[in-house]
């Protein structure tokens, strides 16, 4: 198991009003906020006294993916091998939303209800994959 198996790692702010969702969260939070460009559009990194804290993502770049979705925030988790975890998971009768996918400098990352339902997002971080 790697140092960092089973830590809340990453977690993301999904809405479709980016500009609305920065401005709160720069006043409540004191976040400073940036975008971080990419091959779908900006995601804007939160960080906090210089450390990245969260993410923010505009879910109409997501297309049909996330129509009739509310805005929230999803959470994600290291896990040391994604694909043996969502493996697991389909064992213990959850469900994998998908194939896992890598993001090139954060990780492999796998989408999966847990067997209670619950939608998470499982990763091997970078450093570790």
């Amino acid at each position: 198991m790697s140092q960092h198996h089973g830590k809340v790692w990453w977690n993301e702010l999904m809405t479709r009003d980016v500009a609305g969702a920065k401005a709160y969260y720069e006043q409540t939070c004191g976040w400073d906020i940036t975008a971080s460009p990419m091959p779908f559009g900006d995601y804007w990194v939160c960080t906090h006294q210089g450390r990245p804290v969260a993410g923010i993502m505009d879910m109409d770049l997501a297309g049909d993916q996330m129509k009739g979705i509310p805005p929230h925030w999803f959470t994600y988790m290291a896990v040391s091998d994604v694909d043996a975890a969502i493996k697991a998971t389909v064992a213990a009768g959850g469900e994998s939303m998908g194939p896992a996918f890598d993001v090139p400098q954060v990780g492999r990352i796998g989408i999966v209800k847990d067997p209670s339902g619950a939608p998470v997002g499982l990763m091997t971080p970078a450093e570790e994959a």
